[in-house]
């Protein structure tokens, strides 16, 4: 398989083969991330995807592909119903294609157009939310607002394709922390995705919160204010059917839940961690990070 720079992928797809069908992402702006800061953002043409696909056809056992990088859904639909078509005609035992998406990819979309995607094997598609608070959703330069986010996230929803949605624990800082955490349980409600991956936010070197961090502007809670605004997400939060976790490297608690069945004594648990301050009771920094 042939990549260009570092590719990355949810933990949920470890066991995908990592098809690269666009190089870097197509927003690239937001304030924390620098995944894709080395990259010009490109769509590779057929001729190299298809090489790969038929690379990847010598694979033993392939169930589930994941399209690399940022949000394949930027492709035009007729390029991206021939990537799609390719895998199913070379990889035969494929039961799952994946892939990022983020609104303003999604929104180009038609329903049509998604539902067609999801009848030839789109199964699922990653979404960064990060917040329901429409002041951070500009400063963190998201490039979407809130209704943006509900119809991208309802649209994928409603074409039958499973979503995942991201959010960023702390990404408000402690100045606007509760007012993140009630506005993301606000939008999750809204979206009602079929699970939900609360990450802590991680202050990258590179990045303009790096920046704002350095310079004093963005100050980080501590370990029990992430969990503060956990507790309040999974509180005010109204799901039909979730699995909801934080078991990600750079949380405090792992959590793994579903939702709304396992609301209460999840709440309950977080704030009797809460309570206790103590710290042994959180996942220790040399084991979180990215």
């Amino acid at each position: 398989m042939k990549y260009e720079g570092m590719v990355i992928r949810p933990p949920s797809e470890a066991h995908s083969v990592l098809l690269q069908v666009t190089v870097g992402c197509s927003h690239n702006k937001c304030n924390f991330c620098r995944a894709y800061k080395a990259k010009k953002f490109r769509i590779k043409f057929f001729t190299e995807i298809e090489e790969d696909i038929l690379e990847a056809s010598r694979y033993p056992s392939i169930e589930k592909v994941f399209l690399v990088d940022g949000d394949a859904l930027i492709i035009p639909q007729k390029r991206l119903l021939e990537i799609i078509s390719s895998i199913r005609q070379h990889l035969k035992g494929v039961k799952k294609i994946g892939t990022y998406g983020n609104a303003k990819s999604i929104l180009r979309k038609t329903p049509e157009e998604l539902l067609q995607l999801r009848e030839l094997g789109l199964q699922i598609v990653y979404l960064g939310v990060e917040t329901g608070n429409e002041d951070l959703l500009k400063k963190i330069n998201k490039g979407a607002t809130y209704a943006q986010l509900v119809e991208a996230g309802r649209r994928i929803k409603d074409a039958g394709i499973t979503l995942s949605v991201t959010v960023l624990l702390g990404i408000g800082g402690i100045e606007k922390s509760i007012e993140h955490a009630c506005d993301t349980a606000k939008i999750l409600t809204d979206i009602d995705p079929d699970y939900v991956g609360a990450l802590t936010v991680i202050v990258a070197p590179g990045t303009p919160l790096h920046e704002d961090y350095i310079g004093g502007q963005f100050v980080l809670p501590d370990a029990f204010g992430y969990l503060r605004e956990l507790e309040i997400m999974i509180e005010r939060s109204d799901f039909t059917n979730c699995f909801f976790t934080s078991n990600h490297a750079s949380n405090y608690l792992p959590i793994r839940v579903r939702l709304p069945e396992e609301k209460e004594k999840t709440v309950q648990m977080i704030q009797q961690v809460i309570q206790s301050g103590d710290n042994r009771r959180l996942r220790p920094e040399y084991l979180r990070g990215l």
